[in-house]
């Protein structure tokens, strides 16, 4: 087993039982209140989350996910996250147990928290039941062995009476603590929409100011003394957290990645990755600037809300052409799921809204949300001249769209072996010009694909 630092991992047992919620909350109180330096860290492929550890922790939360990085990667991830901080404080995806299917828990937060030899706190909801709480908990305690599951949090308890009755049949019945019991508060609630919670970025400074307060609120139910006594802390040696990231190559081409209320959801490890690769990011608006960096060689159009956005992304047409006419002059350019929403020739259907917004129109189709979820890991082999041929690219596709009127002879990037990708598990990635564009988001842990972009971009500053 490889050391590693002081980790503590926020489990649930099914999606919506507050995880989120109790994370913040104790990533504040072992922040704000006992003085640790806390690195978050979040399980599977979820780019929202993390936003709200950053407002908390002041650090950016990394990914892990066994799917895209193995375990080594995700112990490499650890490692290098944590050396700067006393404690990595782990919110887990969905319930304990759930993971790529129902034969094994690969994936799952249960199968992150073995390979890094975790404590587990388990977030229950005990809305709708007392006594009946200790036997699913019970249950849970026992299905797998290997796991250290330290004590629970009691979330949305109505009053003092239920309270007594969940503590009456916990105590009988289990053999791990009561680490918070969280009040029933409907104040507590995030704002949310069909993707989740609404990105941090996109959040004015009072509904910030909110996360805070909902954060502080929630940790003065958790026991949180009580929990760090069931927890080995190595105080760290540093007296504060190392800021800024520091670059292991030396800028050689320059890139631009869109980032706004429509354009933001990345992995801040995929940044990092092209920077190490020579690129030197430049953020750019498609919402509010008016066109794109002249001394750029690439663009990257991540994941986000261009449905939602759709009537500013409209109405910025100087925007609209830039792009175009970057797109037409073969400048390399990276789309991911809104990315490639955007880069269609127009999006409709948002809320049932027959309104067509035009958007930069170089991939000849048109984007239909649909109000059906679209949610899996993907894997894929790339066939491409631009790119080469990579094997078993693994990504994940999470959205609510569709593209209409494809041509035929349409030209792809991907061949896909799992997912449903762009029509129904056959195809992925458009291709035209230089740009490629895409349903399945990447972690860039796998170097293949980013390298050979950055070089696409290099080669194209060099014509």
């Amino acid at each position: 087993m490889v050391s590693l630092p002081p980790l503590l991992i926020i489990a649930g047992t099914t999606s919506g039982v507050g995880k989120t919620t109790v994370s913040l909350a104790i990533m504040h109180a072992f922040k704000n209140k006992k003085g640790l330096l806390v690195q978050p860290f979040k399980i599977g492929p979820d780019f929202i989350d993390p936003s709200y550890h950053k407002i908390i922790t002041g650090k950016e939360s990394r990914t892990l996910d066994a799917w895209f990085m193995g375990k080594d990667g995700i112990i490499s991830t650890v490692e290098n996250a944590t050396k700067d901080v006393d404690i990595g404080i782990v919110e887990g995806v969905m319930g304990l147990f759930d993971g790529m299917s129902g034969k094994n828990d690969f994936a799952s937060t249960a199968y992150v928290a073995k390979i890094l030899d975790a404590p587990i706190i388990l977030v229950v909801d005990a809305a709708k039941a007392a006594r009946s709480i200790a036997a699913m908990v019970f249950g849970y305690l026992n299905f797998d062995k290997k796991l250290k599951i330290i004590g629970i949090i009691l979330n949305n308890v109505s009053g003092p009476k239920h309270a007594k009755y969940l503590i009456e049949a916990c105590k009988n019945s289990l053999n791990v603590p009561i680490l918070g019991i969280v009040k029933r508060d409907n104040d507590l609630k995030m704002d949310e929409r069909h993707l989740g919670l609404i990105p941090s970025d996109e959040l004015e400074p009072s509904k910030r100011n909110k996360i805070v307060r909902l954060a502080n609120k929630v940790s003065e139910e958790i026991y949180y003394d009580k929990i760090l006594s069931l927890i080995k802390l190595r105080k760290s040696k540093f007296t504060k957290p190392i800021s800024g990231y520091e670059r292991k190559a030396p800028k050689v081409v320059k890139i631009a990645v869109a980032l706004d209320n429509s354009f933001n959801f990345y992995y801040n490890e995929n940044l990092n990755i092209l920077r190490d690769l020579g690129a030197e990011i430049t953020y750019f608006s498609p919402i509010n600037d008016g066109h794109i960096a002249n001394d750029i060689s690439g663009i990257v159009l991540g994941g986000g809300f261009p449905e939602v956005m759709a009537d500013k992304l409209n109405s910025n047409q100087s925007m609209l052409k830039s792009i175009r006419k970057a797109a037409q002059q073969d400048m390399p350019i990276y789309g991911e799921c809104g990315g490639l929403m955007y880069l269609t020739k127009s999006i409709t259907g948002y809320k049932k809204s027959k309104r067509n917004f035009r958007m930069v129109g170089i991939i000849d189709a048109k984007t239909e949300m649909t109000g059906r979820l679209t949610l899996n890991y993907t894997q894929a082999d790339m066939v491409t001249h631009a790119f080469g041929n990579i094997e078993n690219i693994r990504g994940h596709e999470f959205h609510y769209s569709k593209l209409k009127e494809l041509p035929q002879d349409s030209k792809y990037a991907y061949y896909m072996k799992r997912g449903t990708g762009i029509d129904d598990g056959k195809h992925d990635g458009i291709l035209i010009h230089n740009c490629m564009a895409s349903y399945m988001h990447l972690h860039f842990y796998d170097g293949r694909f980013p390298t050979r972009w950055i070089n696409s971009c290099i080669a194209y500053e060099r014509k």
